[in-house]
């Protein structure tokens, strides 16, 4: 199950369609990214927003009525599941084969709302033998931790176990990765998506190929552009990614924007990179406070300490204080190592995959791959 659930609801009836809204907005596993009052041109909407479930009243009226609609989305390449919504007066029978996944019939409660759009989403991966993508996204509440290499050599430890990997450059205004890895400035970015569409043939036509074996979507090469990019930019272009690719891991930026809020509500893990200073300790704890009241359960977050065995004269124990449990993961300091192969643009888990450093970035990959939590890892003695 993806971190979020996408779901587009055709319901012309305002009043069910606010009664929605309002059961969605306290929870975080379902995403309501529009509502259309008229089923005319909602193929051609759910083909540019992709969602992951469509919602149809089988009562729609209007020039297309619902079960014309289904029968519509049935017909389609889009490969969608239906959640068909009705009332008791009118009983719908669940059949997959109509293009009908799953029945929702009012009253309903927020319980059985999520429950019959989950449902929906799960029944069709497992009838196409699907294996969802995971999503990681990596975070830093200060600079200056280490968070955008390890976030590359993270990418390409776990492309190097096999799954087809992208990596993306969430620091819209000045592209780290980019600057990292030394990429021409007229490499194609997530400005260059359509911003009408976004299908498959145009993401791959934006990525940027690293000789490392993974793909980036970039950061626009310019300060002044990342303004171009939107919330719904975000959301069309990590579906098609989660399509594409079994693992997506996202290079975020310090500040918390609505833009970095799309990158983290979908994805199923945040890796925060914590050091042992009290600055970073500091605002690790007030990110902390936020995530939590946003709704991130505390299993979404996994913390890694970073030059694990450089506590540079603060107690082990403030750490724990600070985040309120023992850190997850630790990556020792090797700073002559990583310097040499940042100043190359190249990962050390490639060039030195034997190192104390690439093994604790590839015990993290295992980790995320396996979705087992680790014992943490500070310091090697």
């Amino acid at each position: 199950m993806p971190a979020q659930i996408r779901l587009l609801i055709i319901e012309d009836v305002p009043q069910v369609a606010q009664y929605i809204r309002q059961l969605l907005d306290p929870q975080a596993q379902i995403k309501l990214i529009d509502v259309l009052a008229d089923g005319t041109h909602a193929l051609a909407e759910a083909e540019r927003l992709r969602p992951d479930v469509v919602m149809v009243d089988m009562l729609l009226q209007g020039k297309v009525k619902g079960p014309a609609l289904i029968d519509e989305f049935r017909g389609s390449s889009l490969g969608v599941p239906i959640v068909a919504l009705t009332v008791p007066q009118h009983p719908v029978i669940r059949s997959p084969e109509r293009g009908i996944h799953q029945v929702l019939s009012m009253p309903f409660s927020g319980f059985d709302l999520i429950n019959v759009v989950q449902a929906a989403f799960a029944l069709r991966a497992e009838a196409r033998g699907e294996i969802q993508t995971r999503m990681v996204a990596v975070y830093a509440p200060k600079g200056g931790v280490g968070k955008t290499t390890i976030a590359f050599n993270l990418a390409v430890a776990i492309a190097r176990r096999g799954p087809r990997t992208a990596l993306v450059d969430g620091c819209l205004q000045f592209g780290d990765l980019r600057s990292l890895l030394k990429v021409p400035l007229d490499a194609p970015s997530i400005v260059d998506l359509p911003t009408d569409r976004v299908a498959s043939a145009d993401l791959t036509d934006v990525l940027w190929r690293d000789p490392s074996g993974i793909d980036i979507l970039l950061a626009p090469p310019r300060v002044e552009m990342a303004e171009m990019v939107m919330t719904r930019d975000v959301d069309k272009a990590m579906a098609m990614l989660r399509q594409a690719y079994r693992v997506v891991v996202v290079d975020l930026p310090t500040t918390i924007s609505d833009v970095s809020l799309a990158f983290l509500d979908a994805s199923d893990t945040i890796l925060s990179i914590v050091t042992y200073d009290s600055t970073t300790l500091r605002n690790t704890a007030a990110v902390a406070e936020a995530f939590r009241t946003i709704g991130y359960p505390d299993d979404k977050i996994r913390y890694v300490v970073n030059r694990a065995d450089s506590a540079g004269g603060l107690p082990v124990d403030q750490l724990e204080s600070a985040i309120g449990r023992k850190p997850d993961f630790g990556i020792i300091s090797d700073g002559r190592l990583v310097v040499a192969s940042n100043n190359d643009g190249v990962p050390f888990v490639l060039t030195s995959p034997d190192s104390q450093v690439s093994k604790d970035v590839d015990a993290i990959a295992s980790a995320l791959l396996t979705d087992q939590r680790s014992l943490a890892v500070v310091g090697h003695g």
